[in-house]
Parts: structure tokens; C-alpha cells; sequence
């Protein structure tokens, strides 16, 4: 008997016990989570996942640019961009890269419903 795949989810997120949690809520609703602290590792790195979850802040560039580089390097399964308080620059520059905003502090039930639907609409 096959099993169905689970939904692949890359989280980068460089607040560790905020990754810690996001991989627990997630990884408990069933999908399987790849957790990176900051966004240098994914630019060489084999990716397979449904969906990425990057934060705009991170250590090493910001999530917006991250998610441009991989689309760069053909990665193109959908993205949200977590941050706080995004001033109407990024969110221009989400809205011209198709990249969902989920506000921080997240709210794990918003975050799962946006990965829902992203994973849904791309596999139509």
C-alpha cells in the first residue's frame, strides 16, 4: 500500500525558539518540516518542498531577496514572508514576487491556512 506524500514545508527563520515552535505546530498538523536558521545553506542546497515559510530579517540577507534567489535557481513553489509591521516597500516588492505576508506574532492557525491554500492552488 502506498502512503501519501506529506506536504513539505522549508521554514528559514533565525529566531530559535521561534523555528523550534513552528516545527513543532507543524510538524504535530502532519507536514513535513526542513528548518533553516539563516538563508545561505538553501542558495546550494537540493531543495523538495510544497511551500517556503522565510522570515524578512534574517542574519545573513532578508527574505524577500532569499526568495528572489531561489526563484532565480528555479525553485518556484509558492512563499510567505513572516514579519512584523511590513511598511508598504515590501510589500510592493511581496505583491511583484506572488510572496503572501503572514504578520508576526504569528498566529500558527493563520500560518497553516496560508500554507494550505498556497499548496492547494499551485498543485491546480
Amino acid at each position: 500500500m502506498q502512503h501519501p506524500r506529506r506536504t513539505s514545508i522549508l521554514i528559514v527563520e533565525d529566531d530559535v525558539s521561534l523555528l523550534g515552535a513552528l516545527v513543532f505546530a507543524l510538524e504535530a498538523e502532519g507536514f513535513a518540516v526542513h528548518a533553516y536558521g539563516h538563508g545561505a545553506p538553501l542558495l546550494s542546497a537540493p531543495i523538495d518542498a510544497d511551500c517556503m515559510v522565510v522570515d524578512m530579517r534574517l542574519p545573513d540577507t532578508d527574505g524577500l531577496t532569499l526568495i528572489s534567489r531561489l526563484r532565480e535557481r528555479g525553485h518556484w513553489m509558492p512563499a510567505i514572508l513572516t514579519t512584523t509591521n511590513p511598511d508598504d516597500r515590501t510589500r510592493r516588492a511581496a505583491e511583484a514576487l506572488g510572496v503572501r505576508i503572514v504578520e508576526k506574532p504569528l498566529i500558527t492557525e493563520e500560518l497553516r491556512r496560508r500554507i494550505d491554500e498556497l499548496v492547494a492552488a499551485n498543485r491546480h
